[in-house]
């Protein structure tokens, strides 16, 4: 069903400025005179501000695009340039004029031009059409938007298209113009909220923070978006020898048959026809080929194993077999008339697809691919961790200082990762300093996902955050209904590392990457998630809580038994524990909860 256009509503085209280049955007310690920034290619939210820009007038009936060549733009969108290049917004205004101009019919006739820069990360649609309702209703000139600095932004507003070609018209030249000598008598400013546009590193930053998720998900809501949102790691292919932690991309599909050819499945002897049978004194063994042809009557003895003579029709097993005085060969009248052959491909053809994509490449699975004569399998992993322990008091060696603490996890932690099928390929301490979690999170040329403890809470020395927002990586999760972590991040940067944050209490860590590491495997490699394994406590009503919680818990009967009094601090609750169970909040007696087995020992 085709809906009518809306007679009422004014006809209303697009310019988009995106020639921007800010020198105010380069970082003062690192500036020169001559350096620029292109701002409208810089992210926020993982989007380039020119999309941004772009999205906000898709109502629009035409967009024209001012500045430097754009890729990704959709295909309604017409790009042009200012004339000179850099000649400032009433020069690109102009441009944008012409290009209407050109793109339109005889019968072509436009109300209103919305103008948009792209440096104004939170501009959304909604925002555009409460512009032009304003416009349309007051029929002045234009409508802009005012900030909540104060500030009018000139290149945020909605023109009547006369007036604006008319303001610009008017001038001996557009280059360099500013936008205050085009702007009408007959305007409106609305106090617009959302709207700031981005000059600085500073600004840069809020925008990016502003844009992070603050919702706190449900255990299951977070572990589900993890799994959607994380970029899988690439496909490749390597050998069978080379797979171990990887995760099947394709199917395993059979490259030969199963058996290859008929072979006896006991040791007995190989028939032809029905008895009694002639034994011939060769032998058919394992591996061999070169038994002569079975003619009707005779027999060989056959090894388990051993591919069937020509000639044979069928393998009679040792114990149901005798022989008489005269040599001759007779089943034996007690024993079924069975065949003991297993025929070509019995177990499986070439083709036959033997083990899903998605499955994790185990011992058997191994074994598998090799009985089917596969060699090389297309996989994606392993994933490869690094673990970074941040806080200007851990210590690994030596003597503690006063208010130093050990580090108790750098030594442990890899070994609870690897049971959720993360190989941590180097462990190291970070001081609590904005570069130090930069550099960390820009050197991720041999790591697919980075494990930070401490540094996500919003204390003074927790920067993970500011950091993660600083390289404008996506929060996915940001914050988990659970104690202990709560706190927890899952993120992706924007080369599609995933980063995993912890809280940094030892107990906190160990449960936090209990539960939420396999969900980040899972993602990066397109593991088939495995149903949650569930048990029932023996003392649920002690370890009721409002929230759900993560507890140690050992086995009692055919019951759990859930630790009532958990200190953090230390692993001292870890020791003799089969698994850890997440409760839900107000658990009832009889309701399940989830198990998170713990490595053993």
């Amino acid at each position: 069903m085709t809906t009518a256009p809306d007679a009422t509503r004014p006809v209303c085209d697009a310019i988009v400025l995106a020639g921007g280049r800010g020198s105010r955007m380069v970082d003062p310690e690192h500036a020169n005179s001559a350096q620029t920034v292109d701002k409208p290619a810089l992210t926020v939210g993982g989007r380039r501000m020119v999309d941004i820009a772009v999205d906000a007038v898709s109502n629009c009936r035409r967009t024209i695009l001012v500045g430097p060549t754009r890729t990704g733009m959709p295909e309604n969108v017409v790009q042009t340039r200012e004339s000179p290049a850099g000649g400032g917004p009433v020069a690109a205004l102009a441009a944008g004029l012409r290009s209407l101009d050109d793109s339109a019919d005889s019968k072509d006739s436009t109300d209103l031009v919305v103008v948009v820069a792209s440096d104004i990360p939170l501009l959304d649609s909604a925002t555009i059409e409460s512009l032009i309702d304003s416009v349309s209703h007051s029929q002045t000139d234009a409508v802009f938007a005012r900030d909540r600095e104060g500030r009018t932004q000139f290149l945020l507003g909605i023109w009547q298209k006369s007036a604006l070609r008319s303001a610009v018209a008017q001038l001996d030249s557009t280059t360099g113009a500013p936008m205050r000598r085009i702007v009408p008598a007959d305007h409106l400013v609305l106090d617009v909220s959302g709207i700031e546009d981005c000059d600085t590193p500073a600004d840069l930053l809020a925008a990016r923070l502003a844009a992070q998720p603050s919702a706190t998900f449900e255990v299951a809501d977070a572990l589900e978006r993890i799994r959607s949102r994380l970029r899988p790691l690439p496909i490749h292919r390597v050998s069978l020898s080379d797979s171990v932690g990887t995760v099947l991309a394709e199917s395993l599909v059979a490259g030969a048959a199963l058996p290859a050819v008929d072979i006896s499945a006991m040791d007995g002897y190989a028939v032809c026809g029905t008895g009694p049978w002639t034994l011939r004194t060769d032998i058919a063994y394992a591996g061999s080929s070169d038994v002569a042809r079975l003619g009707e009557g005779t027999a060989v003895r056959i090894a388990t194993g051993a591919a069937l003579p020509p000639g044979a029709t069928s393998v009679v097993r040792d114990e149901h077999m005798t022989r008489d005085a005269d040599g001759s060969l007779h089943r034996m009248s007690t024993a079924a008339e069975s065949d003991d052959t297993r025929r070509r491909g019995e177990d499986w053809l070439p083709g036959t697809e033997l083990v899903a994509a998605g499955t994790p490449i185990g011992a058997a699975v191994r074994s598998l691919a090799a009985s089917a004569e596969v060699y090389e399998i297309a996989v994606r992993g392993p994933v490869r961790g690094r673990i970074v322990i941040s806080g200007n008091e851990i210590r690994s060696t030596g003597p503690l200082a006063p208010g130093e603490t050990r580090d108790v996890l750098g030594s442990v932690l890899p070994q609870y990762l690897a049971h959720c099928g993360v190989s941590v390929v180097d462990v190291m301490l970070l001081d609590d300093s904005a570069t130090g979690f930069r550099d960390v999170l820009t050197s991720t040329e041999d790591v697919d996902v980075i494990i930070v403890v401490g540094a996500t809470g919003g204390g003074a020395a927790d920067q993970l955050r500011a950091a993660l927002a600083a390289v404008d990586a996506e929060t996915v999760v940001g914050r988990m209904r659970v104690r202990p972590g709560g706190s927890q991040i899952t993120a992706a940067l924007p080369d599609g590392t995933a980063v995993l944050g912890l809280p940094g209490n030892p107990l906190a860590a160990v449960g936090t990457a209990m539960l939420t590491a396999p969900a980040i495997v899972d993602a990066l490699t397109g593991r088939a998630p495995r149903p949650p394994q569930l048990g029932l406590l023996s003392n649920a009503a002690e370890v009721r809580s409002a929230t759900p919680r993560i507890v140690p818990v050992t086995v009692d009967g055919t019951r759990w038994q859930a630790d009532t009094r958990v200190r953090t601090a230390h692993l001292a609750h870890l020791v003799g524990r089969e698994a850890l169970a997440l409760v839900p909040a107000e658990i009832s007696a009889d309701e399940p909860v989830t198990i998170l087995p713990l490595p053993y020992p």
